[in-house]
């Protein structure tokens, strides 16, 4: 059942939806977005989430439990998602895995999940050094991370310029969105500057990134050989639209995957052909889409207004957030007693012990739409692969035909500085749980 709650603990009002969780049911607090500049991103990726976990409910639920969740509207603020968080938390018996898709909101309540013993994904993005669960036990920085995905952008223009050595002397400007989001790749593009000598160029856009005019000002001063375009939301058809306005070739711009949605491309018309980003799905049709086609949709229970938003960027992503939570509670429920909901220290053993691969996928009829996950207490990423996928004009095609990784041994010893440095100042004595 969905119900629309008021609530006053926000400023302004927060509308809620939820699945209301019973006995035998297993609670997910989803604090989403679905209004303000970046609401087609939280309604495409969160519309994922939800459609999936009505499908594991048409089927039995996991091992007979069937799966609630409760939404509570962010904005993709900060402060709000806190309010969110603290809201959600304790609901329905308490929640069992939290997901903000939000570094600032992330960020905003890492230290508060590990005592109230709750794990975070963030999918993609995030803090990129929780990647090590000896420091952050509660966090998931699942499939890739920023940092993983910076190394593969300069690994992927390298390639394109025929050898990691042609890369010296070239330019390559970062224009990101200024914020903790836009600046979490920063320490990865600065080593791999130093390493292969190309000149890194950091033109910083304000939030929501509607004016852009003298960023690409500067970037037509550079003449840089590469643009990599760290937006979300709005910002990334101004850029596009402005990248073409001043004779920039979109072939020449990667965007982060938060910059590769159908969202970024349509509005931007004829100035998107030819534009690439990095992306940890896919492109493609897959058996479970036409699985929710027929059990879902067809029965009026998708999250989506829009179908012919089943299978885009956004919505693809969502339902792969929604397999790793699925699979985690099997993985925890395998271990702790099947047949009855997880705690969130139960569910966090299960995030750290995933192991989807290419066999398991088949099962799940998503077989090479994202890469292989397999995670451990060394390694709550899971995999580090990601994609090139290019705008044709009318869909996104993949363009690298195997999964791409990144310099591991640099981006271990990135993580392993970093999370140290957080666990010596936040008095933590690392090590795996149990």
């Amino acid at each position: 059942m969905k119900s629309f709650v008021l609530g006053i603990a926000l400023a302004s009002s927060i509308v809620a939806s939820s699945a209301w969780a019973q006995p035998a049911e297993q609670f997910v607090a989803l604090p989403s977005y679905r209004v303000g500049p970046y609401a087609a991103g939280g309604s495409g990726f969160y519309g994922g989430i939800i459609d999936y976990f009505n499908l594991v409910n048409a089927n039995g639920g996991v091992n007979g439990v069937k799966i609630a969740w409760e939404e509570c509207e962010t904005e993709y603020n900060p402060s709000r998602g806190v309010e969110c968080y603290e809201r959600l938390k304790t609901k329905n018996g308490g929640a069992t895995v939290v997901e903000p898709l939000s570094t600032g909101i992330a960020y905003g309540i890492l230290d508060r999940i590990p005592q109230d013993k709750i794990p975070m994904t963030t999918l993609g993005y995030g803090r990129s050094d929780a990647a090590n669960g000896k420091v952050f036990p509660y966090v998931f920085p699942l499939i890739s991370n920023y940092w993983s995905q910076a190394a593969a952008m300069i690994k992927y223009l390298g390639e394109k310029s025929g050898g990691m050595d042609k890369l010296k002397g070239k330019k390559i400007v970062h224009l990101y969105h200024d914020s903790a989001f836009g600046k979490e790749p920063l320490p990865v593009l600065e080593a791999l500057s130093a390493q292969y000598g190309f000149e890194l160029i950091k033109i910083p856009v304000a939030p929501p990134g509607s004016e852009q005019q003298s960023q690409w000002l500067q970037i037509r001063q550079a003449k840089p050989d590469y643009v990599i375009l760290w937006g979300w939301g709005v910002m990334n058809s101004v850029a596009i639209k402005t990248a073409q306005r001043n004779g920039f070739p979109r072939e020449k711009m990667l965007g982060v995957w938060w910059a590769g949605s159908e969202e970024d491309t349509v509005p931007s018309g004829d100035a998107a052909k030819g534009y690439t980003s990095m992306t940890f799905n896919t492109p493609g049709n897959y058996p479970l889409l036409d699985e929710l086609r027929k059990k879902v949709y067809a029965g009026g229970k998708g999250n989506l207004t829009d179908q012919s938003r089943i299978g885009s960027v956004y919505h693809m992503r969502g339902l792969t957030a929604g397999v790793m939570y699925v699979e985690a509670m099997r993985a925890a429920q395998d271990k702790f007693g099947k047949g009855k909901p997880v705690t969130g220290e139960q569910l966090r053993w299960g995030l750290e012990n995933l192991n989807i691969d290419e066999a398991r996928q088949k099962v799940l009829g998503v077989y090479n739409m994202f890469p292989t996950v397999k995670t451990s207490c060394d390694d709550h990423e899971g995999s580090g692969a990601v994609k090139v996928q290019q705008w044709d004009g009318k869909a996104w095609k993949a363009v690298t035909p195997n999964w791409v990784v990144g310099d591991k041994v640099l981006l271990r010893k990135l993580v392993d500085e970093s999370s140290g440095k957080y666990a010596a100042e936040k008095k933590i004595t690392p090590a795996c749980m149990k």
